[in-house]
């Protein structure tokens, strides 16, 4: 699956996460459990299973973002797209073992309408901002729960 690189607002960003790719991965796709750990996250609704096709409704920050999964390929990717206040997005996350203790995480996430022409730069800064926190927030959950395997 892949964004849309050619819309108004693109990011791109990568962590490496030293937590073997099964806990990342669990982690990242537990949903419901996001406003635990994700600061932005106020509270999350899955509606079916973990599998392309589920929808989930969820608020960030202001925003309440109804979403549907694209792309499940366990333990290696998941994307979804989602709308809020006209804005399209496509986000997709790619998980590498890079070895039996450490993931690299990469996150990638398009926005496109209307109101992200009109406020290109600020969005395009917000939509940033916003996943390099994300990852920051995975990579210390995920390290969080890994961390009592590797003592």
């Amino acid at each position: 699956m892949d964004i849309n690189a050619q819309a108004p607002a693109v990011a791109r960003t990568e962590v490496e996460i030293r937590a073997d790719i099964e806990t990342v991965w669990r982690v990242l796709t537990n949903l419901q459990d996001w406003p635990r750990w994700k600061s932005d996250v106020s509270s999350l609704s899955l509606r079916g299973p973990l599998v392309p096709g589920s929808t989930f409704v969820w608020k960030a920050g202001r925003a309440t973002i109804s979403s549907t999964l694209r792309e499940v390929e366990e333990p290696k990717s998941i994307g979804w797209t989602g709308t809020t206040m006209g804005i399209r997005a496509i986000d997709v996350f790619t998980l590498l073992s890079l070895d039996e203790h450490t993931t690299r995480v990469t996150e990638e996430e398009s926005w496109e309408g209307t109101l992200v022409r009109l406020l290109r730069s600020r969005l395009q800064r917000t939509l940033q901002t916003g996943i390099e926190r994300g990852l920051q927030a995975l990579k210390t959950e995920a390290e969080r729960q890994a961390a009592p395997q590797a003592a």
